[in-house]
């Protein structure tokens, strides 16, 4: 087995994997992204055995399987659990309202760029507290396979949780035991609720239907503005009029699309029909 350890990505093979990611994601790496690519794809040359950053492109170029796990070790991205909360306070704030709640249907949200799972659990949280037995659904998307296989299992460490309140986490989550300890996982009948998917967001969607708010937070800042139009223009299409659209604080749809309504920074409206 040959020696990784000292690889060094250069600028070359940078270029390949930022351009290769870009096609694939739409995501675009600017230069100082470098490190961050070198740091996440040296542990799979060394478990590959492979010197070079650039032998591992060719076999990305190959093998599919392969290719997704580049894809999934350069697009997983840090989340946790009731992140940037105002966005929950107005959901929760929204469903308070009088005719909010959809009757003779389902309360549908996406949670479209999911990564292991916090923000959809987070709204299951939210839901499950406002709605009761009322009936909901979550869909929650992600490009990465591998992040949703661990979003699906809803184990994380117990110091994750610190941001989810008492009430919800004793109903809703079980604290592990034995080798579980200092882990906790969201329990079966709340995990039920919410279908993970695989779905690349800078591809034509599938037909996953309507929604009444969608979430598309901590994204976008990886698009640039033709592929953030793109990607904003196809998942519109899926919410209904008078849905919610949510970005990050940290995004804006300034020069993005204009036909969603400003409600509150970061937060859309799609007009009425």
């Amino acid at each position: 087995m040959r020696d990784s350890s000292q690889a060094t990505l250069s600028d070359i093979e940078f270029h390949q994997f930022r351009q290769l990611i870009h096609d694939i994601a739409g995501i675009h790496l600017s230069d100082a992204k470098k490190p961050l690519v070198a740091g996440r794809l040296n542990k799979r040359l060394r478990s590959l055995g492979m010197a070079t950053y650039g032998e591992y492109f060719r076999l990305v170029g190959k093998d599919k399987t392969e290719l997704q796990t580049c894809v999934d070790l350069l697009t997983t991205n840090e989340t946790y659990f009731f992140r940037e909360p105002k966005h929950f306070d107005f959901l929760r704030e929204l469903l308070q309202k009088p005719g909010a709640i959809p009757s003779g249907r389902p309360l549908r949200i996406w949670s479209g760029a999911c990564s292991s799972g916090e923000e959809p659990y987070t709204l299951a949280l939210l839901l499950a507290e406002r709605l009761g037995e009322r009936p909901w659904e979550i869909l929650a998307s992600d490009i990465s396979q591998r992040i949703l296989d661990q979003a699906r299992s809803g184990v994380y460490e117990l110091a994750d949780s610190e941001n989810i309140p008492r009430h919800l986490l004793v109903k809703h989550c079980l604290r592990g035991v034995d080798e579980n300890q200092g882990r906790m996982m969201i329990t079966p009948s709340l995990r039920q609720r919410v279908r993970f998917t695989q779905i690349n967001l800078n591809n034509t969607l599938p037909d996953v239907g309507l929604f009444d708010v969608i979430f598309l937070r901590n994204v976008m800042i990886y698009f640039n503005a033709e592929t953030k139009r793109q990607v904003v223009d196809r998942l519109i299409k899926h919410l209904r009029p008078g849905g919610h659209f949510i970005i990050s604080h940290s995004e804006s749809l300034n020069g993005v699309n204009d036909t969603l309504k400003v409600v509150k920074p970061s937060i859309y409206r799609k007009p009425d029909a």
